[in-house]
């Protein structure tokens, strides 16, 4: 049995003008005043920045559903709220959607960097633009986030906007979708030239067989822990056995060369140790929603052991 929904917050940081800084205070008061309306609505919490920690605004809105986040995301009220703050801000405007029951600092396996050269003098209606397309990807299936950097004149000429998505499937849905596609012919009177790069974290193509069809990989965390698990003893065992004794002291390779020769075997051994290593934490790497708490800490608890076991069995050796 499934338990209940996790709640979803939309966490904004956002840079305000310092002459602005009332002004926009009493401005997020009456939009707390409307998403309060909005289905689902839990609370809305308000942080002024607390410079050198903190230099944006963040404002925290929680909703029961992930369902009702995006509502209130797409709807013509927000957009509306958003054109009225427009003079009061300054920089970039970064949106995460957290599910509560999880980190807000995990990082999407899966982002599209989108650069938009505008033409001269059409900046506010590409602005405009712009709040439609964040409308309309609020509903996308698996967006974990976005944010949006406009021009800078002499610093960034592009207008920047990152994706974060849970999966390459999701992600390559909303980019082929028909609605984007129509937001991209209606934009292009406004751009002289447009790219989008689709970045990875990393570490996915070898844990492809441990996750479903269609599935986000595992979290970054997970594959960071197999990963190392893998490369120390690889590492620690080229240079004791092969490192050393061969490559310094009897070919007298420089140091440099030595080393560089080391990180490639070792990236080589890792590649194929991994997928191994991976399929044995199955388990752990894909656990069921339900046991996914105990699971996580259970598999967490077990990598730290033979971290342990192996720093105390080098340790030994040397």
């Amino acid at each position: 049995m499934s338990g209940p929904a996790a709640s979803v917050s939309i966490v904004t940081q956002t840079t305000v003008r310092q002459e602005s800084a009332d002004a926009f205070a009493r401005w997020q008061g009456d939009t707390s005043a409307v998403v309060a309306t909005f289905p689902g609505f839990i609370e809305q919490r308000l942080m002024p920045p607390h410079p050198p920690l903190q230099v944006d605004w963040v404002i925290l809105q929680r909703f029961d559903s992930l369902d009702h986040a995006r509502h209130w995301l797409a709807s013509p009220e927000r957009q509306s709220r958003i054109e009225g703050a427009a003079p009061m801000l300054v920089g970039r405007d970064d949106v995460h959607i957290v599910t509560d029951a999880a980190s807000a600092a995990r990082t999407a396996p899966v982002s599209a960097v989108i650069s938009t050269r505008v033409k001269p003098g059409m900046e506010a209606e590409y602005l405009r633009w712009e709040q439609k397309v964040a409308a309309a990807q609020s509903k996308a299936p698996g967006l974990q986030g976005y944010r949006f950097e406009p021009a800078v004149p002499g610093v960034q000429e592009d207008f920047v906007a990152i994706l974060r998505f849970d999966s390459d499937a999701n992600l390559q849905a909303w980019l082929d979708s028909p609605v984007r596609k129509a937001l991209i012919e209606e934009a292009a009177p406004l751009t002289a030239e447009f790219h989008t790069r689709t970045v990875q974290s990393g570490f996915e193509q070898w844990f492809r067989d441990t996750t479903p069809e269609g599935a986000p990989p595992p979290p970054a965390w997970k594959m960071n822990m197999i990963v190392l698990l893998t490369l120390y003893p690889t590492v620690f065992l080229w240079g004791l056995l092969i490192g050393t004794p061969l490559l310094l002291q009897v070919l007298k390779l420089d140091f440099p060369v030595a080393l560089f020769i080391g990180n490639v075997v070792s990236v080589l051994i890792t590649s194929r140790l991994v997928p191994w290593a991976a399929n044995r934490m199955r388990w752990w790497l894909a656990p069921a929603k339900e046991r996914r708490a105990a699971v996580d800490l259970q598999g967490a608890g077990l990598l730290v052991a033979v971290y342990a076991g192996l720093i105390l069995v080098f340790w030994k050796v040397l």
